[in-house]
């Protein structure tokens, strides 16, 4: 800082005025004295030296008065003018000053849920119940959900029956050959070999003589079918259809006159309509009578073939007895007591170990098969993967939902998901590039919402991420903060203005924001020179907190620095020529 004195001489200095002593005002007797000519030319009479001495004496003396009165009404002036620019220098500047700050990082960020996913179903189909609505807490494993499962639970019940099956026929063979069953298989040994010896003794006179009976009583009821009641039955149908058709003739004849009557007002509509009912019901009646008849000639032949297939089968049992037995057909018999014998010693041998793992291998397979699908039904339940909040509601039962990604976004999820669920709300931060370095784990942070802005609200810094992200061409770091205080108030997608508290800085200099200028990219501040003039001065620049910025380096505590330029001066002609003489 600079004396008054100093500022006074270089305030006058700076106006030209220049007080050295007061000799300096001295003036000669000549400086002053006027020649005879210039007398003359101010037309006055030339006074004699006795005269003129004394005209200069008093002129002398006039100059000398006015000298000491100048002098000091300038030095007063002066004065005066110093003090007002001195008056104006200390509203123009600020002096730089210490304090203990703490250094706040800003940005801004929006409030998400921790855990979001939209629910969907593991395979498409049509929505059958929804247990929830949107706002509603859930837990985890809750059922939010379920899909039509009809078809799933049909397969599932076959899939048991046959696993009950594969299980059953296992537990037969692990316990053996029942006695009964190897009677039976007994039984039936003896009675292929009956069968076997009867047809290698020949046919009886007895048999032959049965099958001829069988054979005519066949053939006497084919001809009772093609002659007989069933006939009698076909031709009463066909006269009593031509029967109704001779009355539906008539009534058909009856309705025309009768609609021409009608249409002359002879008779009225009730009676015409009676004519109508009598003509359908006529009609009727001829249908019903084809009907029958087509019944009775299907009835008909449906017997007759039959019979027949009957009668060639008795022909043919006949001829086989009348001509004995056939060597492939003592051949058949033969194998057929071949394969009761090899039955009977099976079961009296035992299960095999081979028969047993087949077994076990089917029920191993029909066990996967009901737990496939005993899967697949359950998978038709949509449950909660974790509590939490249904954020949104997607679908309304009935719709028809598709599988989709749980990372799927909320406007694309609407046709493929049924809700949305949340769980808790933290703060997505975004940071610039230039203050990432200040920011630290579990670092403490001011959190103020545009909805609540007289609200501040306590958070933690949770992650940071490795990785930048670029949006409108800044370069940007991704960090999460966990949401200490305020959960009850904020929600999900409010925007949020953020102070990171950071390091805290003892007696550090300071000076207002508005005080730094740029001269050719270096960073600086104004100060007054010896003239009081503002004058560019390089600075280091630390944080910035509020409405202050650190000072490292380029200027001391106490100096003052301008935060506004005097009136008249612009900031380009400061810098450019540094510094205004």
């Amino acid at each position: 800082m600079l004396s008054g004195q100093e500022e006074t001489q270089q305030r006058n200095g700076s106006t030209g005025v220049r007080v050295d002593s007061l000799d300096s005002t001295k003036v000669s007797a000549q400086d002053v004295a006027l020649t005879p000519q210039d007398s003359s030319s101010l037309n006055t009479p030339a006074l004699s030296p006795q005269k003129s001495i004394r005209p200069l004496k008093w002129g002398l003396i006039t100059l000398l008065l006015a000298g000491l009165v100048t002098v000091p009404a300038a030095l007063y002036l002066n004065k005066q003018r110093t003090q007002v620019n001195a008056e104006a220098l200390a509203s123009l500047t600020v002096p730089v000053k210490t304090e203990d700050l703490t250094v706040r990082i800003n940005a801004s960020g929006v409030v998400q849920p921790v855990r979001r996913v939209n629910l969907s179903p593991k395979t498409q189909g049509r929505l059958a119940k929804l247990y929830v609505e949107q706002g509603d807490r859930v837990e985890a494993g809750q059922v939010i959900a379920e899909m039509e499962g009809t078809e799933i639970e049909a397969q599932l019940l076959q899939a048991q029956a046959r696993l009950a099956k594969t299980q059953a026929n296992l537990e037969k063979l692990e316990a053996g050959s029942r006695s009964e069953e190897i009677a039976a298989a007994q039984a039936r040994v003896n009675q292929t070999q009956a069968k076997l010896a009867e047809m290698q003794a020949g046919t009886r006179s007895e048999e032959v003589a049965s099958a001829q009976a069988q054979l005519s009583e066949a053939q006497f009821r084919l001809a009772d079918a093609q002659t007989g009641s069933l006939q009698d039955e076909i031709s009463q149908a066909k006269f009593q259809l031509e029967a109704n058709r001779a009355d539906l003739k008539l009534a058909k004849e009856r309705l025309q006159r009768n609609q021409a009557l009608r249409q002359e007002g002879a008779i009225s509509q009730d009676a015409l309509e009676e004519y109508l009912r009598d003509e359908r019901r006529l009609g009727a009646l001829v249908s019903q009578a084809q009907q029958r008849i087509s019944q009775l000639k299907q009835s008909q032949s449906s017997q007759v073939e039959q019979l027949q297939a009957t009668v060639e089968q008795q022909r043919q049992n006949l001829l086989r007895l009348q001509n004995g037995a056939r060597p492939q057909e003592v051949a058949q018999v033969q194998a057929e007591v071949a394969e009761a014998q090899s039955k009977l010693d099976e079961l009296l041998n035992g299960t095999r170990p081979e028969d047993i793992a087949a077994s076990q291998a089917e029920v191993r397979e029909a066990q996967g098969q009901v737990q496939y699908y005993q899967t697949q039904l359950e998978d038709t339940k949509v449950r909660a993967p974790f509590s939490g909040i249904i954020a949104q509601r997607y679908a309304v039962e009935g719709s028809f939902v598709t599988p989709a990604t749980s990372a799927s976004e909320a406007s694309s999820a609407t046709s493929t998901s049924i809700v949305a669920l949340a769980q808790d709300l933290e703060v997505l931060a975004k940071i610039p590039e230039a203050d990432i370095g200040q920011i630290k784990p579990n670092q403490t942070v001011e959190i103020v919402a545009d909805t609540f802005p007289d609200q501040v609200f306590e958070g933690r810094v949770q992650l940071i991420a490795p990785e930048a992200v670029k949006e409108r061409d800044v370069t940007l770091f991704q960090a999460r903060i966990e949401i200490i205080s305020g959960q009850d108030k904020l929600q999900s997608g409010m925007n949020v203005d953020l102070q990171f508290l950071g390091d805290k800085l003892d007696q550090a200099l300071v000076v207002p924001t508005v005080a730094i200028v740029t001269n050719k990219g270096q960073t600086g501040v104004l100060i007054p020179n010896e003239k009081n003039q503002p004058e560019f001065q390089p600075v280091t620049v630390g944080s910035n907190i509020g409405n202050q910025i650190q000072i490292l380096d380029g200027v001391q505590v106490g100096e003052q620095v301008f935060i506004e330029l005097p009136q008249g001066q612009k900031l380009e002609k400061i810098i450019n020529s540094e510094g205004i003489e």
